[in-house]
This record gives structure tokens, C-alpha cells and sequence, in this order.
């Protein structure tokens, strides 16, 4: 038995917000300053009643719909999400609600941008063993709260949205191989290092990234993920259709795609149109190539992301 993904949805909050926007919002940098660094043209934000749950709702029914499902056929939901509507109950049991399923599995995942390939790993190891038929696995994120807007090298870089994914059991093959690992020790390069105590915020709680140190971990670890995945899969990175990387920053991508030997025609980019979404970010590039026709049944797609803690994880799958 294998796990196949049945269907995928996305859903980014309001209008586009471009460079010139946040200049307008006050924010010190210019238009030219962050395209050529990051490749960023626009992002969403989510207005300040809208909650990860929202966003994760939305595009939990358009994956459901496309997989022709109801929401009470699942029987696990997993969402990653580095941030949580409540600090408990999790985001998933609020999604849950909101879908109207009863009696799911659902927890949430925190690998912050690797957090769906890490959610999307596990729900396949439900799946294969059998204990579950049917999953929603989602990213969804609203990364515009936990931003210090007077800190132009992080506020440029990030967007709120949300992507999903129904996983459910197949005969045929679906997801070929998995890996995931993380490195704690790499911690202090990305953060948002404050928590709460009785009330009050204890420590930073703004992002904070050591941009230079975080891009040579990432280009590196996605490399080595992505060969190692292709290893365990049998495979050639040459016979890989498509790669959905992390929708950080388009160097990073650009340079990942050169140490793995691949031409950039390979590789789905969609950091332009909303930033760094985190966990949201490698769904929402998904859905958009699904639906514009780029990605069809039977290609050979990775999925490969890196995150804060540090995290690394891939998945290659045949769509």
C-alpha cells in the first residue's frame, strides 16, 4: 500500500502587498534593494482577526474538494505551523472544528519551514501501515505577527498564506522515498527566542536571522537531502521532473539548483508573489503548478525544505 497525494489547495489572504507598499508603510528599504537580494516582489498579510486556522481552512476545502472527499472521511490532520493560533489547543483541533470532522487524529507539527515535508513524512507513515486511509496535511502560517517591522533585513522576507494536501491510500505509487533530520545545535541563526510567563512576554519575541550563516546551511542541507532521498528512492536526480524547494530566498534556490547539476526550468518558484510563507510555502508552490498544468500525474516531484532549529527534510513522490 502506498500513499498518494488525492488533492491539493491553497489560499493567501488579502490583496498583494508589494515593495513599494511596505516603503509607503514606513518600512526603510526600496524596491530594487529587496528584489535583488531575495527575489521578492509581493507578499500577503493577513489582517489581525485572521487566525493560521482561517487560512489553514480555506485551503484544507479547496485540497478536499480537488481530491472529490469530505471532510469527515478523514482520519488524521496534521499542521505545521510555526504560528499557532493558541498555544493549546493546537492549530489542527481548531481546524478540525472548523471542517466539521469529529473524531480524527489531529496534531500539530513545529519544524517551522521544513514543518509540511516533516507533517507530510509522517502522515505517509500512518498511511503506510496501515492505521489510517485518508489525511489532510497542511502548512499554514501567519509569519506577519512574529516580524520586527523596523528590522528591514527580515520583515521584507515574509508572508502570511496557508497550502494543503489530502494523502490517502493507494495501490499505485505515491510518495517513493523520505528523509528528514535537524541539527539543534544551529539553533541561535534563526529564532524568535521569547516565550510567555504569567502574562508577559519573556525574552525577543521578534524573528531574528543571521542571514549569511542561514543561507550556507540551507544551500548545503538541501543538497544533501535531496541527493539522499533520490538514493533512497533508486533514482537519478536527472529523472526528477520537478523541485519544490523552500520558497525562502530565489539565491538560495538558484544555488541549490547549481550543486545539485540542474537547470532552474526544474525547479517551481513562487517566492516572488508571497515571500517566505514558512510551512505554507512549498503547498502553495505545489497547488499553483498543479493547477496551471506544469505538474501532472505520473512526474517525479521533490519536495524539499530547511527551517529553523535547524530542520532539513525532503520527500520525493511520483504525483
Amino acid at each position: 500500500m502506498f500513499a498518494r497525494i488525492a488533492g491539493v489547495g491553497s489560499y493567501l489572504p488579502g490583496q498583494p502587498v508589494s515593495n513599494t507598499d511596505l516603503i509607503k508603510r514606513g518600512v526603510e528599504t526600496d524596491d530594487e534593494w529587496i528584489f535583488s537580494r531575495t527575489g521578492i516582489k509581493t507578499r500577503h498579510l493577513a489582517e489581525t482577526n485572521c487566525t493560521a486556522s482561517d487560512l489553514a481552512l480555506e485551503a484544507s476545502r479547496r485540497a478536499l474538494t480537488a481530491a472529490g472527499i469530505e471532510a469527515d472521511q478523514l482520519d488524521l490532520i496534521i499542521l505545521a505551523t510555526s504560528t499557532p493560533d493558541f498555544i493549546f489547543p493546537s492549530t489542527a483541533c481548531l481546524l478540525q472544528a472548523k471542517l466539521g470532522n469529529h473524531g480524527a487524529m489531529a496534531f500539530d507539527v513545529q519544524a517551522v519551514c521544513s514543518g509540511f515535508v516533516y507533517a507530510l513524512s509522517v502522515a505517509e507513515k500512518f498511511i503506510r501501515s496501515g492505521s489510517h486511509k485518508k489525511a489532510l496535511v497542511v502548512g499554514a502560517e501567519v509569519f506577519s505577527r512574529i516580524l520586527d517591522w523596523e528590522d528591514r533585513t527580515t520583515c521584507v522576507l515574509f508572508g502570511d498564506g496557508a497550502g494543503a494536501v489530502v494523502l490517502e491510500a493507494s495501490e499505485t505509487p505515491g510518495i517513493l522515498a523520505t528523509a528528514a533530520h535537524a541539527d539543534g545545535s544551529h539553533h541561535g541563526i534563526l529564532s524568535v527566542p521569547g516565550s510567555v510567563c504569567r502574562g508577559k512576554v519573556i525574552g525577543d519575541p521578534f524573528l531574528r536571522m543571521d542571514g549569511q550563516a542561514v543561507f550556507k546551511f540551507a544551500v548545503r542541507v538541501l543538497t544533501d537531502v535531496a541527493k539522499e532521498c533520490c538514493e533512497a528512492a533508486g533514482m537519478s536526480s536527472s529523472e526528477v521532473d520537478w523541485v519544490i524547494p523552500h520558497q525562502a530566498n530565489i539565491r538560495i534556490i538558484e544555488s541549490t539548483a547549481k550543486k545539485l547539476g540542474m537547470g532552474m526550468e526544474k525547479f517551481i518558484v513562487t517566492v516572488d508573489h508571497h515571500g517566505n510563507t514558512s510551512a505554507a510555502s512549498i503547498p502553495l508552490a505545489l497547488d499553483v503548478a498543479v493547477r496551471d498544468g506544469r505538474i501532472q500525474r505520473g512526474h517525479k516531484v521533490m519536495l524539499e525544505g530547511v527551517g529553523g532549529g535547524f530542520t532539513w527534510a525532503a520527500v520525493l513522490l511520483e504525483f
